[in-house]
């Protein structure tokens, strides 16, 4: 039955993946998410139900575009699967089953899907365009401030003044970032940078957020050392600013949450 309860899990996380190619592809363009039907970018096309079940019709339609042949990036199918396989693993990691199931896990579990989201739109956006998008900040702060309440609601003698420190400091950076952009017309993206420190903190606490930043440190300097041998015989420097830092700081905070929920799991 459990094998059952995670097909199903996996198929939803796959869905959740299947919108999060849309999103990342219109938030940037200021298009509708959740009001337009979806379309080929290349044809116009609106797409029909069939053309979009997630993983299946990428396989099924060959990679390619039902009305117009082209080409469907890999990116669509890849971001399904791993969608599907996140799901799966927070699922496991929160120990839902199909015989223990209860309401704190299962709100749990929606709060951590809807972070996997979050990390998804964030890193999804600076990998193509090489920008944190302030509204999928906010989506953030305001998943933020709902698990900040469900905890002061639910745990005794819950102390939610670390979260209020960070809400001031969020507000703050967000006041200083929009008197930059409106003096340079430029946004910020290391403050933004910042912003998505602080809104993973409030998730996985400061530690697994410390260790994040220091994994995508090592990610960036490993980087440098791979392309100055690639390069050894050309004059090649590194512009950091240009790094898709939100998108590595993404990648180690999953990878740092599995981690330490496998420990935890191990040591109980």
């Amino acid at each position: 039955m459990n094998i059952l309860l995670y097909i199903i899990i996996f198929a939803m996380g796959s869905v959740f993946g299947s919108f999060l190619t849309l999103a990342t592809y219109r938030i940037p363009l200021n298009q509708n998410i959740t009001h337009e039907r979806s379309y080929c970018p290349k044809c116009n096309h609106k797409l029909s139900f069939l053309d979009m079940i997630p993983i299946f019709s990428y396989i099924f339609l060959g990679a390619k575009c039902r009305y117009c042949k082209a080409k469907i990036g890999a990116r669509y199918f890849i971001i399904e699967i791993f969608s599907g396989i996140a799901f799966v693993i927070l699922a496991i990691l929160l120990q839902i089953n199909i015989y223990e199931m209860t309401i704190n896990k299962l709100i749990d579990f929606a709060f951590g899907s809807l972070y996997i989201v979050f990390l998804f739109l964030v890193a999804g956006i600076d990998k193509e365009h090489n920008k944190i998008d302030k509204r999928v900040l906010i989506y953030g702060l305001v998943i933020s401030i709902g698990y900040m309440l469900y905890n002061y609601a639910t745990i005794e003698n819950f102390n939610p003044n670390r979260f209020i420190l960070y809400l001031v400091i969020i507000a703050l950076i967000l006041i200083l970032n929009t008197y930059k952009l409106k003096k340079t017309g430029k946004d910020e993206y290391e403050l933004n940078v910042l912003i998505l420190c602080i809104i993973m903190a409030f998730f996985t606490y400061e530690v697994a957020t410390i260790i994040s930043i220091v994994l995508t440190l090592l990610i960036i300097g490993i980087k440098i050392i791979i392309n100055k041998i690639v390069n050894k015989r050309k004059k090649y420097s590194i512009n950091i600013s240009k790094q898709p830092i939100a998108l590595y700081l993404c990648i180690a905070n999953s990878l740092t949450l599995i981690f330490i929920y496998i420990l935890d799991l191990v040591g109980d």
